[in-house]
């Protein structure tokens, strides 16, 4: 039986010892666009290349939008990347973040801290590695942020 063939489960193994949709995700985290940041001692630059995903887009166009870079709240953003620019999961991913920094805040009065927020966002990630019935992200995350230990640079 061929890696294709068991590659419909995600936690099936292959007959070669590789679960094939994590390797699925990887290739796509590699297949992306460059992504860089950057950590200095009274802030954090993040950076991402702009890269059109078809020569026949007109940049120009009011429908064309690409934002790798999302800001959850005013202390943290975060910059994606993945093979695919609208990458459904990565939505999901923003949202179930941007609730959750919204919870802490009207619960304690004070932003999220942004290594609880790193916390949050590698949970999520982590339970669709290893649930059934959804596909593992295939992007790479670097978390920018900025609280009360100064400035923060995580890859997730």
């Amino acid at each position: 039986m061929g890696d294709s063939q068991c590659s419909f489960s995600l936690i099936t193994f292959s007959t070669s010892g590789k679960l094939v949709q994590i390797e699925h995700a990887l290739t796509a985290v590699g297949s992306g666009q460059t992504s860089l940041g950057i950590k200095a001692a009274n802030g954090v630059v993040i950076a991402t290349e702009k890269k059109l995903p078809s020569m026949l887009v007109d940049e120009a166009s009011e429908s064309f939008h690409v934002q790798k870079i999302q800001i959850l709240n005013p202390d943290i953003g975060f910059v994606f990347t993945s093979l695919t620019v609208l990458h459904s999961t990565i939505w999901h991913l923003i949202d179930c973040n941007k609730k959750t920094a919204r919870q802490f805040k009207a619960l304690f009065k004070e932003p999220i801290p942004v290594t609880q927020e790193v916390r949050v966002i590698a949970a999520v990630m982590q339970e669709f590695t290893q649930s059934g019935g959804v596909r593992p992200f295939g992007a790479s995350l670097l978390v920018a942020g900025f609280d009360d230990k100064g400035p923060q640079l995580f890859q997730v």
